[in-house]
């Protein structure tokens, strides 16, 4: 059995979680600008750039399931480079898209491969020790929440900077960079759960204290995504209807402050 140090995981699952999240909502700043440049119609602008924005995460609610049971089967290192080496080239595929079918065919199956950093964040729970547990996921939580926070700051000023294409390449590069980190540094003991030894979902559920809290959880954080995701598409359009023309990314990068 090799030795695994679980504070070195974690090191590198932070970053590799603070790269994903930061890629995530790097492209979301001037997507409806991108849409645009593709020939979309202007009064289809709005319309397509929220399916461009909510199809990942719609593919991502119906697949993450299945990856899961892989993930207990094969194990969570497996997962992260999968979903890293895949998010290279779905995000940075980007970069290349044609038309607006090509970049909502490439959302879509960024959504199917993604799951870094629920894995991220099982793997780590399955090392640390239980009195360490709440410093391990918090710390977990808290490189997400700082990559999808400058995410948009950096995208914006790369947009602005190198042009909206190479944004994409950017994105495509601090992935791959994430896949990397995990193939060579994060390790992993896996022992999958035998059939005789798992306990169903409907015993694992009637054994917890309150079973309800998982019902509200589910509802507050949809509620606080909807809302926070909503004004996405329409963004970068209502920056210019007040009457920012010129420099538009670069007007989004500063209202990432």
């Amino acid at each position: 059995m090799q030795e695994i140090s679980w504070e070195k995981n974690l090191r590198i699952a932070w970053i590799g979680c603070f790269l994903t999240g930061a890629c995530v909502s790097l492209v979301l700043p001037f997507m409806p600008i991108f849409v645009e440049e593709l020939g979309v119609e202007p009064s289809q602008v709005t319309f397509y750039s929220g399916i461009a924005i909510s199809i990942s995460a719609v593919s991502a609610a119906f697949i993450s399931p299945i990856w899961g049971i892989l993930a207990d089967k094969y194990g969570r290192k497996p997962m992260m480079i999968r979903a890293g080496i895949a998010m290279t080239i779905t995000m940075g595929g980007l970069a290349f898209v044609p038309n607006i079918f090509w970049l909502l065919v490439l959302r879509f199956l960024n959504g199917v491969f993604t799951g870094y950093v629920p894995n991220a964040t099982a793997l780590i729970a399955s090392q640390v020790p239980k009195d360490k547990s709440g410093y391990a996921l918090g710390t977990i939580t808290s490189g997400v929440l700082a990559g999808t926070l400058s995410g948009p700051f950096v995208g914006g000023l790369i947009a602005e900077l190198f042009g909206i294409r190479n944004a994409f390449l950017m994105v495509g590069a601090l992935v791959s960079l994430a896949a990397i980190l995990t193939i060579f540094f994060i390790k992993e003991d896996f022992q999958p759960v035998t059939k005789e030894s798992a306990i169903p979902t409907k015993y694992l559920y009637a054994s917890l204290k309150y079973p309800y809290l998982l019902f509200n959880l589910f509802a507050t954080s949809f509620v606080i995504q909807f809302a926070a995701q909503s004004i996405g598409p329409i963004l970068a359009l209502y920056v210019r209807e007040l009457g920012q023309k010129e420099n538009l990314s670069l007007c989004l990068w500063c209202n990432s402050f």
